[in-house]
């Protein structure tokens, strides 16, 4: 379990799904400018922050070569890293391909499961949320195949211009598909990441759950002293979690 101290007037900050990229490169750009105006604004009382999973609508490392773009973000967190700001970024359905851009250039841990932490006394458990809990058995199928390591050096023999495009394609008809369920509320019983937690606390407390993947911001009990949060997403409700080692708050940001 990881270990995080929160010093007087620090906070800790939790984001997920920017899906940079989408719809297209005009809209991506202005929500990208705008997340980096948040972090310009929280760099200030910030000690770590936390990217829950989907920051691009797509992302694959070749061994020489990135998806172009994103360069505003990128040198934020290059910058927020460089001040000494802990930043630790979870690998979601649509950026799960990333092979130490990241970790080599910022600086930056890349998670690819769930990681428990202690901070400031409380315990806390973090991941973006995809393929966890009942159900969904085709997702679960298809993120172990995507994961493969032999179906990702097979993708990585087509060129870039042609995986990359293609990948997009594909990434954009998915989240066409799926948009709308994610952001339907099933109610507290029929939330399957509130499921999820609920089995996780029979065998160990928890005292805050943290996901994305769901893209409606949601904060419910799901055991004595337990809460799941949902961060939401910043394609529609621009929300965030923040953590002054007392109490843990969903926000939403207007700038």
């Amino acid at each position: 379990m990881h270990q995080i101290e929160v010093p007087a007037g620090k906070r800790i900050y939790f984001a997920s799904d920017f899906h940079l990229g989408a719809p297209d490169a005009t809209a991506s750009r202005e929500r990208e400018r705008r997340i980096v105006r948040w972090l310009k604004e929280i760099e200030q009382d910030a000690h770590h922050i936390f990217l829950v999973g989907d920051i691009f609508d797509f992302w694959f490392e070749y061994k020489e070569v990135i998806p172009k773009g994103y360069v505003r973000l990128l040198g934020k967190l290059a910058d927020l890293s460089d001040r000494g700001i802990g930043i630790s970024v979870f690998i979601g359905n649509h950026d799960m391909w990333m092979n130490g851009y990241f970790e080599n250039e910022l600086n930056i841990p890349v998670y690819f499961e769930p990681q428990t932490y202690t901070i400031g006394g409380r315990r806390f458990y973090i991941g973006h949320g995809d393929g966890l809990g009942p159900g969904d058995h085709g997702y679960k199928f298809l993120k172990k195949v995507f994961r493969n390591p032999v179906c990702r050096w097979l993708f990585a023999l087509l060129h870039p211009s042609w995986g990359i495009a293609l990948a997009n394609y594909f990434s954009r008809k998915s989240r066409a598909a799926t948009g709308m369920e994610l952001e339907q509320f099933l109610g507290e019983e029929n939330e399957w990441l509130a499921i999820y937690c609920k089995e996780i606390l029979q065998q160990e407390h928890f005292d805050y759950f943290i996901f994305g993947h769901r893209h409606l911001p949601l904060d419910l009990p799901v055991g004595p002293g337990s809460r799941y949060i949902n961060l939401g997403d910043w394609l529609n409700y621009f929300t965030y979690a923040v953590f002054d080692g007392q109490t843990l708050e969903l926000k939403k940001y207007s700038d």
